[in-house]
């Protein structure tokens, strides 16, 4: 039985005004975990200080369990929304497996921001093999000269919702001092799209880390 993957790349591209340093920054997940989103608020937050900014994002498979990823990149002379292996300043990871396949992104000295939840990936479930968090944990220790672990599911579990997951790991992600914006500059973003209904638990995400 073959197993096939579909994956999906689009592109965004906005000119704006030059920064004077530039970001390339990879968020990686499985679908469901609210990646893309993430990726988007962070355009946004770019694009409100006139930041030049383009993004890709990547799907295999569009149903939950499939691997996602989103390439952004912020400055000055852009030419591609794709990040270069060796380049990325930061990895923004939703799950320890996906964060490890992305390694090869992460530039000398750069930064990690991953949750230690495992989510078991469709080519596990349907080969039938086990997944555990722990040995990818150790893998990125070994490898990864900054890294920032966070226990994003037990956060999620306190605030109330899984679908903060992304809030939850922005806002650990600011404070690693690699991206140029604040808290109340993601903030802003985040009112602007989404429902006010949502804004008050991904408000608490967002400090929370």
């Amino acid at each position: 039985m073959n197993n096939i993957v579909n994956n999906t790349t689009t592109a965004n591209v906005i000119n704006t005004s030059d920064i004077a340093t530039n970001r390339n920054i990879v968020l990686c997940g499985v679908g469901g975990q609210g990646t893309v989103l993430a990726s988007k608020l962070l355009a946004a937050a770019a694009m409100s200080k006139d930041i030049p900014v383009m993004s890709a994002e990547t799907i295999g498979m569009a149903q939950r369990g499939g691997s996602v990823f989103s390439h952004l990149r912020m400055g000055k002379n852009l030419y591609s929304p794709m990040i270069k292996t060796g380049t990325a300043d930061l990895i923004i990871g939703f799950e320890p497996g996906e964060t490890v396949r992305m390694l090869p992104y992460l530039k000398e000295h750069g930064q990690v921001v991953v949750s230690t939840h495992a989510i078991k990936p469709v080519t596990a479930t349907l080969s039938g093999s086990s997944y555990d968090a722990p040995p990818m944990i150790d893998y990125l220790k070994k490898h990864v000269e900054n890294l920032t672990l966070i226990d994003a599911d037990t956060i999620c579990r306190e605030i109330g919702s899984q679908k903060v997951l992304n809030m939850v790991l922005l806002g650990a992600a600011i404070r690693t001092g690699v991206l140029d914006f604040s808290l109340e500059e993601i903030e802003e973003v985040m009112k602007k799209t989404l429902p006010e209904k949502f804004h008050e638990m991904n408000l608490k995400a967002l400090r929370y880390a």
